[in-house]
């Protein structure tokens, strides 16, 4: 059985921004459509917090929304309380989009295989920030995109957990 990719998605300043003032600052158009191009079909894992920021249910996504609040119910949306339970509510082996925030993908940081950054050229000073990859991750593909639409300019990029670098895998998944 191949294994599990776990990958992070996000997009995050340079600053290490990535959420302000309880939102994410930017509304790029070509970022919201390889987001539902890479989310589409898979469980997406997410905290409490950003489930509250999505304009509503994501369709042909499951929300599996991780929460200390034990009796925490929304309709559409599956409550697990562990990074064991998550993995566990996903098929053995079915690929799962972590879309934050900042607790939540700390969280995953030990499990992911993949990161699929945006990474908006700008210091955005917001309040919520996610580290920049380290040592462990290898940059495999970027997407250069100019500033539009009143947006600053960005680029897609692509990284893979280094072969040498530890896990990046799930609990249970074959070694």
């Amino acid at each position: 059985m191949a294994e599990r990719e776990i990958v992070f998605l996000v997009a995050r300043a340079l600053d290490g921004t990535i959420a302000k003032r309880g939102a994410v600052p930017w509304r790029i158009a070509a970022d919201l459509r390889r987001f539902r191009q890479l989310t589409m079909g898979r469980p997406m894992v997410m905290g409490r917090k950003t489930f509250d920021s999505l304009p509503g249910l994501l369709p042909g996504r499951r929300h599996l929304v991780l929460t200390r609040q034990p009796g925490w119910r929304a309709p559409g949306a599956e409550a697990v309380h562990t990074v064991e339970a998550a993995l566990a509510a996903c098929g053995a082996g079915e690929d799962i989009a972590v879309i934050g925030g900042a607790e939540i993908f700390a969280l995953f940081a030990p499990l992911a295989t993949r990161m699929e950054i945006t990474e908006v050229q700008e210091a955005t000073d917001g309040e919520v920030r996610m580290p920049a990859p380290g040592s462990e991750w290898q940059e495999v593909a970027r997407e250069q995109h100019p500033a539009a639409g009143g947006w600053p300019p960005f680029a897609f990029v692509t990284w893979r957990r280094r072969a040498d670098a530890g896990p990046g895998r799930a609990a249970g998944d074959a070694a």
